[in-house]
């Protein structure tokens, strides 16, 4: 059961509440149990990933409820919601204590692997852009496709 549960208890994180109570949402076991899931890993799960974590715990929740769930969110801003060119939809918990977590990504396009890359890597491309082709670019989400120091052995 995610933390917090029972009688006269809070649930969540306080950042939690406070997006779903200004959101006008309640925050729902199903909807703990998935933040709950996203918040303990660093990998960028699928629905589907999500739906056996949670299922294990909760075998009531069905996949409906984790799609239907995770694109609320997605729409609120709680979650990242990425396409790799893999097919499936990958989420990541986008907000912590500190604030929103922005970042953008390597993929390899070998193994699948997905390398995590501070904002302030790609500042210098946002200068570029501008200094060259007078273009201000608002960089939200940039994925590089390429080959991972493991497959390029």
């Amino acid at each position: 059961m995610p933390r917090g549960f029972g009688r006269g208890r809070a649930i969540g994180p306080p950042w939690w509440q406070g997006r779903f109570r200004g959101a006008g949402y309640r925050l729902t076991v199903p909807r703990e149990a998935i933040l709950d899931v996203l918040s303990k890993t660093q990998r960028h799960l699928s629905a589907e990933d999500i739906y056996l974590a949670v299922h294990k715990g909760y075998p009531a929740v069905g996949l409906t409820t984790v799609y239907r769930t995770l694109e609320l969110l997605a729409q609120m801003g709680m979650v990242f919601k990425f396409d790799f060119g893999d097919g499936r939809a990958r989420y990541e918990l986008s907000i912590g204590p500190k604030g929103t977590r922005h970042h953008h990504h390597l993929v390899c396009q070998q193994c699948g692997a997905i390398i995590d890359v501070d904002e302030s890597t790609l500042a210098r491309l946002q200068d570029v852009l501008l200094a060259r082709y007078d273009f201000r670019a608002s960089l939200r989400h940039v994925a590089i496709f390429g080959l991972c120091s493991n497959c390029r052995e």
